[in-house]
């Protein structure tokens, strides 16, 4: 009967410790993240093709406002975002943008540079949030909550392990969607 009582107890706490997960660890766990390399597969569905269009390469992410993404295959780009400027580089051509410029586009930018730095306030700007799964295994669904956002996007969801992001999918408001899939190169 003891033993039953202490098995009892020990569900009790492990129950109580899982149903502490939720947005607020999410973000605290995130937020820990010192940010670093990884490896991404990225495979694009348009409804004009027939096959997923696929792009690789690796990307670096400084918290909490810098992100590099350099494709490797099937041909180099460089797309950096460092605070309110995206810069993309393709065929020896460079162009710039000033998010401040497209409040639209800095929303979408903002959902991806808040979930990896854990800041909940900046995405319940423009987005609900719904978590659902473990530490070990979750899975954040944004939805616009903005008209202007809405009209571009249906919704992305982030996918992870403790607080390490490893899949992100965008799902536009015309049907395209894209998954981004990452492999970190240096573990914490």
């Amino acid at each position: 009967m003891e033993q039953l009582g202490a098995s009892l107890a020990l569900l009790a706490v492990a129950s109580t410790a899982q149903a502490a997960f939720d947005i607020d660890q999410l973000m605290a766990d995130l937020a820990q993240h010192k940010g670093g390399r990884a490896r991404f597969v990225e495979k694009r569905y348009l409804a004009v093709l027939d096959k997923p269009v696929v792009a690789s390469g690796e990307m670096t992410y400084s918290p909490p406002d810098r992100l590099e993404k350099h494709t490797l295959l099937p041909k180099p780009e460089i797309l950096v975002l460092d605070k309110d400027r995206l810069s993309l580089e393709r065929d020896r051509r460079k162009f710039t943008i000033n998010l401040n410029s497209r409040p639209e586009v800095l929303a979408f930018v903002d959902s991806v540079r808040s979930t990896l730095s854990g800041n909940r306030q900046s995405l319940e700007r423009n987005y609900a949030l719904q978590l659902k799964g473990q530490s070990q295994q979750w899975t954040l669904t944004l939805t616009p909550t903005e008209p202007a956002i809405t009209a571009l996007l249906r919704r992305i969801t982030v996918s992870g392990s403790y607080n390490q992001v490893r899949t992100i999918e965008y799902l536009q408001a015309d049907g395209d969607r894209s998954e981004l899939q990452i492999e970190p190169l240096d573990e914490p």
